[in-house]
C-alpha cells in the first residue's frame, strides 16, 4: 500500500523540514505542524491514508514529541492510525486532532488507547464524538495518570458524559486543565453545574476549567461559587457565552473577597450590565488581590460600570489585564481607559482597546488582544502564540500549546 500510495506533497515538505532540523542534533523535541488551515504554504489536507504513512515514519523518529494535525480529514479511519501511533511512539506528549471529523467510533478507539500512554496534552476540539465517545474518555480518566490537559470543546457531549467527567475528576489527580465547552444539554435544571460544583470541592489538582456555552444562568454560577469557597487550586475559570446576569455577579464578587487563587476570569458574552460591573469593581477595589485578568467583553455594560472597573484598577495593582470591547462606551469611559494607558497603569498589550483623539474628543478602537484569541485559529502573519492575544494561557500556563 505504501508504494502505491501517492505521497501528499504538503506532508513531504514538512517531513523534509523535520529531517533537516533533526540533522542539526537538537536536544529538544520537535512539534510537527501539519495544520490543514495553514494559508502561508500550499496545503493538501491530510487524509487517513496520509496519516497511515506518517505514523509509519514517526514511530521510528525519536525527535518528534508533538503533532498538530488540526483541520484535516482523518475521520474515524484516521483515528485507528492515531491509536497505532500512540501505541508505538512513546515520546509523543502533545497531540492536536482538532476538527478532523472524528465521530463516536473514532473517539472510542482513541480513548481506549489512552489507558496507557505518555501523552500529556490532547485536543479533540470540534470532533463530534457525542455522548458515547465522551463516556469512553471519562472512563479513560479513571485509569490514565499522564494526561494533564484535555480539550473536548464543541464535541457534542451530552449531560451524561459531562456528569461522568465531573464524577471522575473528584478522584483523578493528574488533569490540570479541562475544556467542556458547548455540550448538548436539554432542560433548564443545570444539573451539570451541580456536579461540577461538587467536583471542585473535592478536586485538588484542577487549575483550568472551561465551561463556555453551557446555557448557565445565575443559579448555575452560584453552584460554582459555593464550591470555590472550598477550592484552593483553580486559577482560570471560563464561563463565557452563557446567560449570567447582574445577580450572578453578587455570588462571584462575594467569593472573590476570600478566594486567593483565581487569577483569570472570563465573563465574555454574558449580560452583567452596570450593576454586575459595580459589584465586581467594589470587591476588586477593596478586597481581592489575586485576580490578574478579567474579561467582560460584550456584557451590555454602559459608562458607569466601565468607569467603576477602571477606578478599581487604580487601587488594585494586581489586576493587570482587562478586556471591555463590545460594551457601550461613552466619553467618560474613553477618557478613563485612555488615562490608565497613558499613565502606564494599563499596558497597551494587556487590554483590547486603544485610545485615539478626533477633534479633541477621546475614542477607543478595538485591538486584537484577549484571553484566548487564537483558540480556534492562528494568524497568517506574526507570532501564533503571543502573550497579548492569548493572555489567559500565558498567565496560567497549564499546557505548552493552545
Amino acid at each position: 500500500m505504501e508504494k502505491s500510495q501517492k505521497i501528499n506533497p504538503f506532508l513531504l515538505h514538512i517531513l523534509h523540514e523535520v529531517d533537516e532540523e533533526s540533522k542539526k542534533g537538537l536536544e529538544k523535541g520537535i512539534t510537527l505542524n501539519l495544520s490543514g488551515n495553514n494559508r502561508l504554504i500550499p496545503v493538501e489536507r491530510v487524509t487517513s491514508e496520509d496519516f497511515w504513512i506518517l505514523s509509519r515514519i514517526l514511530k521510528k523518529n525519536p525527535y518528534v514529541n508533538g503533532l498538530d494535525v488540526r483541520y484535516n480529514l482523518l475521520k474515524d479511519v484516521g483515528a485507528y492510525y492515531v491509536v497505532k501511533l500512540l501505541q508505538k511512539q512513546h515520546n509523543l506528549i502533545y497531540l492536536n486532532l482538532m476538527f478532523n471529523d472524528i465521530g463516536p467510533e473514532g473517539g472510542e478507539l482513541i480513548a481506549k488507547a489512552l489507558h496507557n500512554t505518555t501523552l500529556k496534552y490532547l485536543r479533540m476540539t470540534g470532533n463530534k464524538i457525542e455522548n458515547k465517545g465522551g463516556m469512553f474518555f471519562a472512563a479513560m480518566l479513571q485509569i490514565n495518570s499522564s494526561l494533564e490537559t484535555l480539550d473536548l470543546g464543541d464535541c457534542d457531549l451530552g449531560m451524561q458524559s459531562v456528569i461522568a467527567f465531573a464524577t471522575v475528576l473528584t478522584q483523578n489527580q493528574a488533569i490540570k486543565g479541562i475544556n467542556l465547552n458547548r455540550p448538548i444539554l436539554y432542560g433548564e435544571q443545570e444539573e451539570s453545574t451541580v456536579h461540577i460544583g461538587h467536583m471542585l470541592k473535592e478536586n485538588h489538582c484542577l487549575v483550568e476549567l472551561h465551561m463556555c456555552k453551557h446555557n448557565m444562568k445565575n443559579c448555575g454560577l452560584k453552584q460554582l461559587c459555593d464550591a470555590l469557597y472550598l477550592n484552593s487550586n483553580l486559577r482560570y475559570l471560563d464561563v463565557s457565552c452563557n446567560r449570567i446576569t447582574r445577580d450572578g455577579m453578587v455570588f462571584l464578587a462575594d467569593v472573590l473577597r476570600s478566594n486567593t487563587t483565581l487569577e483569570v476570569i472570563d465573563l465574555s458574552f454574558n449580560r452583567i450590565e452596570n450593576a454586575g460591573a459595580s459589584y465586581l469593581s467594589e470587591t476588586l477595589s477593596s478586597h481581592n488581590r489575586s485576580l490578574k485578568a478579567l474579561s467582560v467583553v460584550s456584557n451590555n455594560i454602559e459608562g458607569e460600570g466601565l468607569v467603576a472597573l477602571s477606578q478599581s484598577m487604580k487601587t488594585n495593582i494586581t489586576l493587570s489585564h482587562i478586556y471591555i470591547w463590545g460594551n457601550k462606551f461613552d466619553e467618560a469611559t474613553c477618557v478613563a481607559y485612555s488615562d490608565l494607558i497613558d499613565t502606564g497603569r494599563l499596558k497597551p498589550d494587556s487590554t483590547d482597546v486603544e485610545p485615539f483623539v478626533v477633534d479633541g474628543h477621546v475614542y477607543l478602537a478595538e485591538v486584537s488582544n484577549g484571553l484566548k484569541k487564537h483558540y480556534y485559529w492562528t494568524p497568517t502573519y506574526g507570532e501564533a502564540y503571543n502573550h497579548s492575544s492569548n493572555a489567559g494561557f500565558a498567565l496560567v500556563p497549564v499546557g505548552q500549546h493552545l
